[in-house]
């Protein structure tokens, strides 16, 4: 029952993401795997405040300044991203926090876990651990652990 429940919020998030592409960046990052992301993050938490402390992140996919400042500072329509409060309605807003990552993506792929391929797994990392810093360990933190959760559940309902 839990496995049903959560694969629909999954597909809920899926269909966020896809219905509001800006089509600002290409799509580095397929949907399932965006949702995954912002899945292990934050639960998708649409709502989650801003946090306060040693790093400040925001957002579903708790993006931090320098990261959506290295994707490309992303805005709203009509937003300024010199205006102060640019980047927190940016990252708080689904469609431009996944274009965000979409950018970050674009910016750093690289093949992180050294398997050959540049995919969702790299992009996990990446999302976690920076663009210079991915091929770090990240096997057993709270958020690659719910990434491959999400990725499971994925590939175990596409069959």
């Amino acid at each position: 029952m839990l496995l049903k429940i959560a694969a629909v919020c999954l597909f809920a998030i899926l269909a966020l993401f896809s219905s509001f592409t800006q089509g600002q960046v290409a799509s580095v990052v397929p949907e399932d795997c965006l949702g995954c992301l912002c899945q292990a993050s934050t639960g998708c938490n649409m709502t989650v405040p801003c946090t306060s402390g040693h790093q400040y992140l925001c957002g579903p996919f708790l993006i931090s300044w320098a990261y959506w400042a290295d994707a490309g500072k992303f805005v709203l329509a009509n937003d300024d991203p010199e205006r102060k409060g640019a980047f927190e309605a940016c990252v708080q807003d689904a469609v431009c926090a996944g274009e965000t990552v979409r950018g970050y993506m674009a910016k750093f792929a690289q093949d992180c876990n050294g398997d050959g391929a540049i995919n969702c797994d790299d992009y996990a990392h990446l999302h976690i651990l920076g663009g210079f810093g991915c091929n770090a360990p990240v096997a057993q933190t709270p958020f690659y652990q719910g990434y491959l959760a999400c990725r499971n559940t994925v590939q175990s309902l596409s069959g």
